[in-house]
């Protein structure tokens, strides 16, 4: 049986669902929508959907499931105006660095017997270091060899984990389930500080008398510190993804901030052994990292392995808000 998913928003994640969906054209009708004409027209020569609908109603309204794929500025907007076109029973999958808010979206305006889930992709290590962003970005191998963050509120049901852990399967990636709390808390680590520190950095930089001489210096180390300023996580009004998840947002700039005065201290006190030892600490971990995410070797790691569909479904009702430390 042939499923419809829907994909809303073509850029580079969205092109690259319907690019790795097409290796199961027998099981998924891949239809495909943007706001932007543009964009539209250009994804069309890539051959990345089945069909491709300017209509948003027309779009979701025969869907299995909707994939979310839009800036984090666009989502709310979104919701409101497909939630009432969608027929019983869809699910509706957000793919965006930000779970809890958008849950409460999804629980104020989608109608009942409609479902939603959150399925945050991490990318191929392969194409980490690549900065393009877009449809030109998107790649039908993006989600190999890589994790998919699948979360929700329990009351999702075990037929939407299913389907989600399915998907992911079906991208190349592996299925990693953990409570929205969590995500939340890891994403504003992984993915927003980054995003945050480059700004703070290219900032610091260029709005310096210096910068007219300086800038004709910068060179590799500038350009890969400054990289994430041009992967930005909305259109418009950008540092959404950080404001709706705050808490977390502030105890990881708090913990920079920490390292940042660490730094500072040994600078300014000539404490070579001090700077010495923390600039190698980070060189080390750096290429631990590295060589784990582009092997997928974890397995030095001290925490539970990660929940296999089987088991998870038993523990979903489990779900509970992490108590603070």
């Amino acid at each position: 049986m042939t499923i419809q998913i829907t994909v809303l928003g073509l850029g580079q994640v969205g092109v690259s669902l319907g690019l790795a969906l097409g290796e199961h054209k027998d099981q998924v009708l891949r239809v495909g929508n943007d706001r932007s004409s543009e964009t539209m027209r250009a994804v069309s020569k890539l051959e990345a959907f089945d069909q491709l609908t300017y209509n948003l109603s027309s779009a979701v309204e025969k869907a299995d499931a909707v994939i979310l794929a839009v800036p984090v500025d666009e989502i709310r907007k979104t919701l409101e105006e497909f939630a009432q076109d969608l027929k019983p029973g869809t699910l509706v999958i957000d793919t965006a660095p930000l779970t809890l808010k958008v849950m409460k979206w999804a629980e104020e305006l989608l109608p009942e017997g409609r479902f939603f889930i959150s399925m945050t992709p991490t990318l191929n290590p392969i194409y980490l270091e690549e900065v393009k962003s877009g449809a030109e970005a998107a790649h039908a191998d993006l989600f190999k060899n890589s994790l998919m963050v699948i979360t929700s509120l329990p009351e999702v049901g075990e037929n939407a984990f299913r389907l989600a852990s399915d998907l992911a399967t079906m991208l190349g990636s592996s299925p990693y389930f953990a409570d929205p709390w969590e995500v939340d808390g890891l994403l504003a680590a992984a993915h927003i500080l980054p995003r945050l520190l480059a700004a703070a950095l290219t900032n610091a930089v260029s709005c310096q008398a210096g910068w007219t001489e300086s800038r004709k210096l910068a060179g590799k180390a500038f350009a890969l510190a400054s990289a994430p300023t041009l992967l930005p996580d909305e259109t418009k009004l950008l540092g959404q993804a950080a404001l709706h998840n705050s808490e977390n947002t502030l105890r990881v700039l708090g913990n920079l901030a920490a390292e940042l005065e660490s730094l500072r201290q040994a600078i300014e006190t000539q404490d070579e052994e001090a700077l010495s030892e923390q600039l190698e600490r980070a060189r080390q971990s750096r290429l631990k990292w590295w060589n784990q995410r582009s092997s997928g070797d974890w397995s030095d790691r001290k925490e539970e392995p990660l929940s296999s569909a089987g088991d998870f479904f038993g523990q979903m009702l489990g779900f509970r808000k992490k108590k603070k430390n």
